[in-house]
């Protein structure tokens, strides 16, 4: 099942990071899963939260956000994991858009966050595979 994913600007200055958290925190959102791409003058701060709704509404007022599905996938963490996910993407023609990673404690695993242009066929794909893609309940 699709998760939601903010998609958060940030402008490339010190603190600018520490501002979105410190909203976030304030506002008693929990960061699940969080990546940043940034450029010299702006970053896009890509976050999964326990509560996207909410933090959408708190982050609007001081930055731009939008809200994206993304596909969270379980995988063992050992070599080769990755590879068998992007093999039944490659066998169906999903692109992938662009990926993070995390890992939890060794009793609750790794996963990986897949933005595709398919998120329907993706999860279909990947749950013929017998790959758990978690849910907003699960994160």
């Amino acid at each position: 099942m699709a998760i939601k994913q903010l998609s958060v600007f940030v402008e490339n200055k010190p603190a600018a990071l520490n501002k979105i958290v410190k909203i976030l925190a304030d506002t008693g959102v929990n960061l699940r899963a969080m990546s940043i791409a940034d450029t010299k003058d702006f970053g896009i701060l890509r976050v999964i939260v326990d509560d996207a709704d909410k933090a959408k509404e708190a982050l609007s007022e001081e930055t731009i956000v939008s809200v994206t599905e993304v596909v969270a996938v379980e995988m063992s963490d050992e070599a080769g994991s990755l590879s068998k996910i992007l093999d039944v993407l490659g066998t169906e023609n999903i692109n992938l858009e662009y990926m993070y990673a995390f890992t939890a404690h060794k009793d609750f695993g790794a996963y990986v966050v897949l933005r595709v242009d398919d998120i329907a066929l993706a999860e279909k794909c990947l749950k013929n595979a017998f790959l758990k893609t978690l849910s907003e309940i699960d994160i």
